[in-house]
């Protein structure tokens, strides 16, 4: 990766929290820390690594991302909008009477959205369908499965995990979310998960941890091509990343603040933003 193509990615990243954050406020209160965790894996996939089309959402043979954690939506809708598959403007109706855009991820009402998930673990086993069916018709595509930490008390997670394994679906990438909470606490509090990377290896897969915010970090692994094995990247990340404040807040699985905090939070990462985009006009 040339820094160029990483400064690229972190302004993606930038602009997918600025619209994740518009999106959420535009309803007052949203899962905000998952979401912004998420952000960076989100702009290296839309910004570098999938094969899609905006013009063409259902084309057969595109990339195909299943965000099992899908409360993690507004994410993903921030990411489709600065793609062009629907207005910008549309990020502002989450939720609402009439939205296309639902609190969690609805195939049926958002353009580039590739499955309805939000009951935690039902993602996992979506995904396996749709990189088997694909791999049936001989399609070269890849489906990216991003699974939160939390979601991994789900015992259909490892079941699905087991026969991505037991078939060898290579054209299916899991994704782990660890940014170590969930909805009313600490996950290892919850129910500790253990070592994820080393567990994936024990169910058969090429496994890695890196750093999930970063990146060419996330790039890099994306970027493996395990022979013979699925791969599975847990990535460490922060719930929150990119608003300090929310970062700081134990509770920032859904948060709801007032529109005097939002611009708060807006104001920091256009600053952020511009930050970068100062950077890239010293560089050339």
């Amino acid at each position: 990766m040339t820094p160029n193509e990483k400064l690229e990615l972190q302004k993606f990243a930038a602009q997918i929290r600025i619209g994740t954050v518009e999106c959420i406020k535009s309803r007052g209160f949203g899962h905000i820390g998952g979401s912004l965790s998420v952000a960076d894996t989100l702009a290296v996939l839309y910004g570098s690594m999938m094969r899609v089309d905006p013009r063409n959402p259902a084309m057969p043979d595109r990339d195909k991302l299943v965000c099992s954690k899908g409360h993690a939506g507004p994410a993903v809708y921030a990411a489709l909008a600065l793609k062009g598959f629907f207005p910008y403007e549309q990020l502002m109706t989450l939720n609402r009477p009439g939205t296309k855009l639902p609190s969690h991820c609805d195939r049926k009402l958002t353009p580039g959205v590739d499955m309805t998930t939000g009951s935690l673990g039902q993602g996992t086993s979506l995904a396996v369908g749709m990189a088997m069916g694909d791999r049936l018709q001989g399609r070269s595509c890849r489906t990216y499965l991003i699974v939160g930490d939390g979601e991994q008390d789900e015992g259909q997670v490892w079941e699905a995990a087991m026969f991505t394994a037991a078939q060898k679906l290579t054209n299916l990438v899991w994704l782990i979310d660890w940014n170590k909470k969930q909805l009313d606490g600490y996950v290892k509090d919850v129910l500790d998960p253990m070592d994820l990377e080393e567990k994936f290896r024990a169910f058969g897969f090429d496994a890695c941890t890196v750093d999930g915010n970063d990146v060419e970090a996330v790039h890099a692994a994306l970027a493996r091509e395990p022979e013979g094995k699925p791969l599975a990247i847990v990535l460490d990340t922060v719930k929150g990343k990119g608003v300090a404040e929310v970062e700081q807040t134990m509770g920032n699985h859904s948060m709801n603040v007032g529109a005097e905090v939002f611009d708060r939070w807006l104001d920091s990462l256009r600053r952020d933003l511009a930050a970068l985009e100062e950077k890239g006009r010293a560089a050339q």
